[in-house]
């Protein structure tokens, strides 16, 4: 049972969402821009995916046909990256904590049936159906969420589905210098080294790479054991 506090936590993560969704959904996904077009949007999300999985597939794939492969995305806001993954992975389910971004990612994605997205609380992943995945993936998300306790109930939550060596490829915030608010649902609880060892080990996972430590964009390469 979650404690009064991550509770409170994970609603105001639920409203102040909803609220930057029903704003601009967009750009609150990705600050380059205020005024995306659905081709620039999405486009970015394929640049995303070029940049972080295409580059990486020895690892993603692990020898899998990707069309094979289910794989998961935590917190898909309104689906910019989600659609990316749908182009290249045979299965793809995806999860966020606000209702609003829920609903513009499933418009995103009504013409890809093998895309399906999900809300969840913030922070486990209850709704998303049984089965094993082969490889779990997340960007920009961890990054704004101010308790680490919720961000590694999600990463043990991601260990529970993954199928045995497979990788959870995701990215916190390295930078020392942010000094998060309980309630600040925008610049969330950086992470160090020996924080993201700590919470790799203490959540089932081998910590294989780490890279950007110090940096807003600090990427983990965790295999589950």
């Amino acid at each position: 049972m979650s404690s009064p506090r991550i509770e409170h936590t994970l609603d105001k993560m639920r409203r102040d969402w909803d609220e930057r969704a029903r704003e601009n959904a967009r750009f609150y996904v990705n600050t380059e821009k205020t005024d995306w077009t659905d081709d620039e949007f999405f486009a970015s999300g394929r640049r995303t995916v070029a940049e972080e999985i295409l580059t990486d597939m020895t690892n993603i794939c692990q020898g899998k046909d990707p069309k094979q492969m289910r794989v998961l995305e935590i917190g898909c806001g309104a689906g910019r990256v989600t659609r990316a993954l749908a182009d290249l992975f045979g299965e793809v389910h995806a999860v966020d904590v606000s209702g609003e971004m829920v609903a513009c990612a499933q418009e995103a994605l009504r013409d890809l049936p093998h895309a399906h997205v999900y809300q969840n609380n913030g922070m486990d992943l209850s709704v998303v159906p049984i089965g094993e995945f082969d490889f779990a993936f997340s960007t920009i998300v961890f990054q704004h969420i101010p308790s680490r306790a919720v961000i590694e109930n999600y990463i043990r939550e991601v260990n529970r589905l993954l199928r045995p060596g497979a990788l959870f490829k995701f990215q916190v915030q390295g930078d020392p210098s942010i000094e998060s608010e309980p309630d600040d649902t925008w610049l969330g609880v950086p992470f160090s080294e020996q924080q993201a060892r700590d919470t790799a080990e203490a959540c089932g996972f081998e910590p294989r790479y780490m890279h950007g430590a110090g940096q807003q964009y600090f990427w983990l390469w965790f295999f589950k054991k």
